[in-house]
Parts: C-alpha cells; structure tokens; sequence
C-alpha cells in the first residue's frame, strides 16, 4: 500500500512520540506501507518546521528537523508530479498532496487538514485522518 502524509503527520509526530501521528511513523518506517514524496511536500515540511514560533514552543522541532527530513527524503519513494491540480481553493497548497498521491498511485492521502477532509475520495484516493487510517490498519492486520 502507498500513502501520502501531510505535513501536519510529520509535525505532529515529531513533537511526540504518542498518538495516532507516531503510530503511523513508526509503522511507515517497519515496513507495513510505503510513503510517497515529493519535493513541494518536503519544502512544505522544511518551511513549517523552521518557525521559530514552533521551534520555540517544541523544542524537539528545532533539534531534530534536519536528521527527520533526512529519514523522510531516504526512506520515502519520490513521486514526481506531471500535473498541477486546483481542486482544493481554500489553501492551494494541499493540491500538492494530491498531485503527489496520483503521480505515485496511492491508496490513501492521511490528513488533519479540513480542507483536504472535506474532499474524502478524489480519483479513487481517499482521505483519512491519522485515527481512522490507525483503525484501518489494525484491521487489517487482524
């Protein structure tokens, strides 16, 4: 299986250890799916964790940020884009994630972010938050 993890995944993760962000992490990097790329996706993650205001608040964003996106860009399967898509209006850049998704053929796009929740299914790729992508995978594995 192939997903996408938006930004918000990485982050989250990377402020904690616990949750259903983690969780997704850890199983990623044990083998039980592959992550798909891009280079947007990884400037989007690059830009966000280099707030200060971020940095200031979790300090574990400004002390591991450079090995993290080390791991991603290495362990992660590049998907190069061939189009650009409008379909989320709200933030432009959530199209990112979506081009990144069809271009690598993934299953599923894992999100916070209303904007892409709202959306649900596109081109057969469906939207998850990290809890329900949690429950799909110990499903699976039961």
């Amino acid at each position: 299986m192939r997903i996408v993890l938006d930004a918000n995944i990485y982050i989250s993760s990377l402020i904690s250890g616990k949750g259903n962000p983690a969780t997704i992490i850890s199983k990623w990097l044990s083998g039980e799916f592959d992550v798909l790329i891009s280079r947007p996706n990884v400037d989007e993650i690059l830009k966000v964790t280099s707030y200060k205001r971020l940095q200031k608040k979790y300090k574990k964003i400004g002390e591991n940020r450079l090995e993290f996106l080390e791991l991603i860009t290495e362990q992660g399967i590049w998907a190069e884009p061939a189009e650009m898509l409008t379909v989320v209006t709200a933030d432009e850049s959530d199209n990112r994630y979506l081009e990144c998704a069809i271009a690598g053929g993934a299953t599923y796009v894992v999100t916070a972010d209303g904007h892409l929740l709202s959306i649900g299914n596109y081109q057969g790729i469906n939207i998850l938050t990290p809890a329900a992508f949690v429950a799909l995978l110990s499903l699976d594995n039961s």
